[in-house]
């Protein structure tokens, strides 16, 4: 397996990890079993297209935003997985925050325990 298909399925796996925190976590927060897979793809790609243009404006409109990039990014990708697809239900706007928090909490701790356990080659800086 490819070292880039590896960072594909870890941050996939982060991603899952997340949304599933989120969802046991937050009362109105809740991602249909049936859709499960369909969401974590829609939304890593969502975050995926996002991050790059999010990033670019930020470094030329504020570039103080530079630090709060990943927090933005797993904002923007809860709420239009939640408008694309019907197996995300967010639940009002305080869950959405609190959502946001969750996700990349659950993300950030998968993409650092993930290298560790699961994808040792990871770890190594890319030749």
């Amino acid at each position: 397996m490819t070292r880039r298909l590896k960072s594909i399925l870890a941050l996939l796996a982060g991603n899952a990890i997340g949304l599933l925190l989120a969802a046991l976590l937050l009362p109105e927060f809740a991602v249909k079993p049936i859709s499960f897979i369909v969401v974590v793809i829609v939304f890593t790609l969502v975050q995926w297209i996002a991050e790059p243009l999010i990033l670019k404006l930020g470094e030329k409109k504020a570039p103080a935003i530079k630090g709060g990039i990943a927090l933005i990014v797993t904002f923007i990708g809860l709420l239009v997985t939640d408008l694309v697809t019907n197996g995300l239900t967010v639940g009002g706007i305080s869950n959405l925050l609190a959502a946001t928090l969750l996700v990349w909490l659950g993300a950030l701790v998968a993409s650092v325990v993930l290298p560790i356990y699961v994808f040792k080659e990871l770890r190594e800086p890319k030749k």
